[in-house]
Protein backbone atom coordinates (compact mmCIF):
# COMPACT_ATOMS: atom_id res chain seq x y z
CA UNK A 1 0.00 0.00 0.00
CA UNK A 2 1.72 3.64 -0.72
CA UNK A 3 2.74 5.27 1.93
CA UNK A 4 0.13 8.09 1.07
CA UNK A 5 -3.12 6.33 1.27
CA UNK A 6 -1.44 4.77 4.67
CA UNK A 7 -1.64 7.99 5.93
CA UNK A 8 -4.95 8.84 4.70
CA UNK A 9 -6.37 5.95 6.27
CA UNK A 10 -4.41 6.56 9.35
CA UNK A 11 -5.64 10.25 9.56
CA UNK A 12 -9.18 9.55 8.61
CA UNK A 13 -11.04 8.96 12.10
CA UNK A 14 -8.86 11.80 13.77
CA UNK A 15 -9.99 14.39 11.16
CA UNK A 16 -13.48 12.98 10.81
CA UNK A 17 -13.81 12.52 14.92
CA UNK A 18 -12.99 16.59 15.04
CA UNK A 19 -15.49 17.55 12.62
CA UNK A 20 -17.91 15.39 14.76
CA UNK A 21 -17.15 16.35 17.60
CA UNK A 22 -15.68 20.51 17.07
CA UNK A 23 -16.91 21.55 13.71
CA UNK A 24 -20.47 19.71 13.72
CA UNK A 25 -22.01 21.26 17.23
CA UNK A 26 -19.95 24.58 16.19
CA UNK A 27 -22.14 25.35 13.36
CA UNK A 28 -25.27 23.96 14.43
CA UNK A 29 -25.20 26.02 17.39
CA UNK A 30 -24.09 29.55 16.07
CA UNK A 31 -26.54 28.60 12.91
CA UNK A 32 -29.58 28.44 15.46
CA UNK A 33 -28.36 31.56 17.23
CA UNK A 34 -27.40 33.30 14.46
CA UNK A 35 -31.10 33.22 12.99
CA UNK A 36 -32.56 33.79 16.26
CA UNK A 37 -30.32 36.82 16.16
CA UNK A 38 -30.97 37.50 12.40
CA UNK A 39 -34.62 37.93 13.15
CA UNK A 40 -34.68 39.99 15.72
CA UNK A 41 -32.51 42.41 13.54
CA UNK A 42 -34.57 41.84 10.54
CA UNK A 43 -38.04 42.66 13.29
CA UNK A 44 -36.20 45.97 14.67
CA UNK A 45 -35.50 47.38 11.29
CA UNK A 46 -38.69 46.57 9.98
CA UNK A 47 -40.69 47.44 12.35
CA UNK A 48 -38.70 48.91 15.08
CA UNK A 49 -38.34 52.65 16.34
CA UNK A 50 -35.81 54.84 14.89
CA UNK A 51 -33.34 54.81 17.67
CA UNK A 52 -33.65 50.88 17.43
CA UNK A 53 -33.06 50.90 13.56
CA UNK A 54 -30.28 53.26 13.74
CA UNK A 55 -28.38 50.80 15.99
CA UNK A 56 -28.96 47.45 14.52
CA UNK A 57 -28.16 49.11 10.97
CA UNK A 58 -24.79 50.04 12.57
CA UNK A 59 -24.30 46.54 13.80
CA UNK A 60 -25.02 44.94 10.04
CA UNK A 61 -22.47 47.67 8.57
CA UNK A 62 -20.01 46.59 10.97
CA UNK A 63 -20.15 43.31 10.96
CA UNK A 64 -20.89 42.96 6.87
CA UNK A 65 -17.89 45.58 6.26
CA UNK A 66 -15.15 43.54 8.27
CA UNK A 67 -13.63 40.29 7.90
CA UNK A 68 -14.78 37.39 10.04
CA UNK A 69 -10.94 36.74 10.95
CA UNK A 70 -10.91 40.05 12.22
CA UNK A 71 -14.16 39.66 13.98
CA UNK A 72 -12.66 36.49 16.13
CA UNK A 73 -8.93 37.88 16.79
CA UNK A 74 -11.11 40.76 18.43
CA UNK A 75 -13.07 38.42 20.39
CA UNK A 76 -10.23 36.27 21.41
CA UNK A 77 -7.24 37.73 21.53
CA UNK A 78 -8.56 41.31 21.98
CA UNK A 79 -11.19 41.31 24.51
CA UNK A 80 -8.77 40.23 27.16
CA UNK A 81 -7.05 43.31 27.14
CA UNK A 82 -10.24 44.94 28.35
CA UNK A 83 -10.16 42.03 31.00
CA UNK A 84 -12.55 39.44 29.27
CA UNK A 85 -11.29 36.50 28.83
CA UNK A 86 -13.31 33.55 26.78
CA UNK A 87 -12.47 29.97 26.21
CA UNK A 88 -11.52 29.52 22.38
CA UNK A 89 -14.81 27.57 21.32
CA UNK A 90 -17.33 30.25 23.60
CA UNK A 91 -15.12 33.20 21.62
CA UNK A 92 -15.94 31.10 18.13
CA UNK A 93 -19.52 31.04 19.11
CA UNK A 94 -19.83 34.34 19.51
CA UNK A 95 -17.81 35.69 16.39
CA UNK A 96 -20.07 33.10 14.61
CA UNK A 97 -22.82 34.18 16.01
CA UNK A 98 -22.80 37.59 15.38
CA UNK A 99 -21.55 36.90 11.60
CA UNK A 100 -24.17 34.89 10.58
CA UNK A 101 -27.21 37.06 12.50
CA UNK A 102 -25.90 40.11 10.37
CA UNK A 103 -25.88 38.38 6.64
CA UNK A 104 -29.12 36.19 7.65
CA UNK A 105 -31.00 39.60 8.92
CA UNK A 106 -30.39 41.07 5.46
CA UNK A 107 -32.15 37.83 4.20
CA UNK A 108 -35.14 37.90 6.38
CA UNK A 109 -35.72 41.19 6.22
CA UNK A 110 -36.25 41.13 2.43
CA UNK A 111 -38.36 38.25 2.53
CA UNK A 112 -40.22 39.80 4.87
CA UNK A 113 -40.99 42.64 2.70
CA UNK A 114 -41.77 40.36 0.23
CA UNK A 115 -44.92 39.41 1.63
CA UNK A 116 -47.72 41.02 -0.25
CA UNK A 117 -49.61 44.14 2.16
CA UNK A 118 -52.87 42.00 1.42
CA UNK A 119 -51.13 39.39 3.33
CA UNK A 120 -51.52 42.00 6.45
CA UNK A 121 -55.06 43.60 5.44
CA UNK A 122 -56.65 40.14 5.34
CA UNK A 123 -55.49 38.74 8.64
CA UNK A 124 -56.43 42.46 10.67
CA UNK A 125 -59.94 41.69 8.80
CA UNK A 126 -60.39 38.42 10.83
CA UNK A 127 -59.84 39.98 13.97
CA UNK A 128 -56.05 39.42 14.21
CA UNK A 129 -53.70 41.65 16.20
CA UNK A 130 -50.04 42.59 15.14
CA UNK A 131 -48.03 39.18 16.69
CA UNK A 132 -50.67 36.53 15.49
CA UNK A 133 -50.23 38.43 11.96
CA UNK A 134 -46.44 37.70 11.96
CA UNK A 135 -46.29 34.62 13.53
CA UNK A 136 -49.45 32.94 12.09
CA UNK A 137 -49.19 34.61 8.50
CA UNK A 138 -46.34 36.69 7.60
CA UNK A 139 -43.46 34.68 8.79
CA UNK A 140 -44.70 30.73 7.34
CA UNK A 141 -44.65 32.27 4.23
CA UNK A 142 -41.52 34.17 4.44
CA UNK A 143 -39.96 30.82 5.82
CA UNK A 144 -40.83 29.19 2.91
CA UNK A 145 -38.86 32.19 0.70
CA UNK A 146 -36.00 32.21 3.01
CA UNK A 147 -34.87 28.83 2.90
CA UNK A 148 -33.31 28.40 -0.01
CA UNK A 149 -30.68 31.67 0.98
CA UNK A 150 -30.39 30.62 4.53
CA UNK A 151 -29.69 27.03 3.72
CA UNK A 152 -27.05 27.99 1.64
CA UNK A 153 -25.43 30.39 4.41
CA UNK A 154 -25.63 27.27 6.51
CA UNK A 155 -23.34 25.21 4.09
CA UNK A 156 -20.68 28.46 3.70
CA UNK A 157 -20.80 28.18 7.24
CA UNK A 158 -19.57 24.55 7.41
CA UNK A 159 -16.28 25.81 5.69
CA UNK A 160 -15.99 28.70 7.38
CA UNK A 161 -15.54 27.23 11.03
CA UNK A 162 -12.04 26.63 10.09
CA UNK A 163 -11.63 29.74 10.38
CA UNK A 164 -11.77 28.83 14.32
CA UNK A 165 -8.58 26.84 14.13
CA UNK A 166 -7.00 30.76 14.26
CA UNK A 167 -8.63 31.09 17.60
CA UNK A 168 -7.43 27.50 18.70
CA UNK A 169 -10.92 25.89 18.19
CA UNK A 170 -9.35 22.07 17.74
CA UNK A 171 -12.16 21.63 15.17
CA UNK A 172 -11.38 19.71 11.61
CA UNK A 173 -8.75 22.00 10.21
CA UNK A 174 -6.38 22.58 13.25
CA UNK A 175 -6.32 18.78 13.42
CA UNK A 176 -5.50 18.30 9.72
CA UNK A 177 -2.59 21.31 11.13
CA UNK A 178 -1.44 19.26 13.91
CA UNK A 179 -1.39 16.24 11.92
CA UNK A 180 0.88 18.08 8.89
CA UNK A 181 3.33 19.53 11.50
CA UNK A 182 3.84 15.54 12.90
CA UNK A 183 3.91 14.05 9.45
CA UNK A 184 5.44 16.94 7.69
CA UNK A 185 2.73 15.68 4.64
CA UNK A 186 0.76 18.92 4.57
CA UNK A 187 -0.42 18.05 0.74
CA UNK A 188 -1.79 14.60 1.50
CA UNK A 189 -3.06 15.93 4.97
CA UNK A 190 -5.07 19.09 3.68
CA UNK A 191 -6.60 16.87 0.38
CA UNK A 192 -8.24 15.09 2.95
CA UNK A 193 -9.50 17.73 5.01
CA UNK A 194 -10.91 19.13 1.79
CA UNK A 195 -12.60 15.80 1.10
CA UNK A 196 -14.17 15.57 3.95
CA UNK A 197 -15.48 19.52 3.95
CA UNK A 198 -16.47 18.41 0.89
CA UNK A 199 -18.64 15.53 1.88
CA UNK A 200 -20.10 17.31 4.68
CA UNK A 201 -21.29 20.34 1.92
CA UNK A 202 -22.79 17.02 -0.05
CA UNK A 203 -24.77 15.69 2.54
CA UNK A 204 -25.87 19.20 3.42
CA UNK A 205 -26.61 20.63 0.02
CA UNK A 206 -29.02 17.16 -0.56
CA UNK A 207 -30.28 17.80 2.45
CA UNK A 208 -31.43 21.41 1.30
CA UNK A 209 -33.22 19.93 -2.22
CA UNK A 210 -34.87 17.48 -0.33
CA UNK A 211 -36.01 20.47 1.79
CA UNK A 212 -37.27 23.11 -1.05
CA UNK A 213 -38.79 20.03 -3.17
CA UNK A 214 -40.85 19.25 0.38
CA UNK A 215 -41.49 22.98 1.16
CA UNK A 216 -42.61 23.34 -3.10
CA UNK A 217 -44.84 20.18 -2.79
CA UNK A 218 -46.37 21.55 0.15
CA UNK A 219 -47.02 24.94 -1.57
CA UNK A 220 -48.83 23.57 -4.21
CA UNK A 221 -50.69 21.55 -2.47
CA UNK A 222 -49.26 18.33 -3.44
CA UNK A 223 -47.81 15.77 -1.42
CA UNK A 224 -44.27 15.27 -1.48
CA UNK A 225 -42.71 11.86 -1.28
Amino acid sequence: MPAWLQLMIDSFWPLLSAGLIFTVPLTLITFVLGIVLGLSVALARLYGPAPLVMLVRFYVWLIRGTPLLVQLFLIFYGLPSAGIVLDAFTAAVIGFTLNIGAYSSEIIRATLAAIPKGQWEAAYSIGMNWPQVMWRVILPQAARIAVPPLSNTFISLVKDTSLAAAVTVPELFQAAQRLASVTYEPLILYVETALIYLLFSSVLSTLQDKLEQRLAHKETGEVAL
